[in-house]
């Protein structure tokens, strides 16, 4: 693995467990694609540092737990903007 692609794949796993960042959240900072973010973290990350992989995926797994909460939200936002500009 090149020695950029292994820096990029740590400081991406930092982000994510220091800010409890969502993939998207994390790939909008680093300016790099979602599915590169979830293969530097699901993939090469548990071969560089193992640790760091298990407390990555304890974020992942919160935020796939919640995401359809974030969603609904999201819609009812979307909706209230709606009717506020109707009135």
């Amino acid at each position: 693995m090149k020695d950029y692609i292994e820096e990029r794949t740590l400081e991406i796993s930092k982000y994510i467990v220091e800010h409890k960042a969502t993939v998207r959240e994390a790939a909008k900072v680093f300016g790099v694609s979602k599915s590169t973010v979830h293969k530097d973290v699901t993939e090469r990350l548990p071969e560089i540092n193992f640790e760091l992989y298990r407390e990555v995926r304890e974020v992942l797994s919160k935020n796939k737990a919640e995401r359809h909460i974030r969603g609904g939200k999201a819609t009812k936002l979307k909706y209230q903007r709606l009717n506020n500009k109707i009135s």
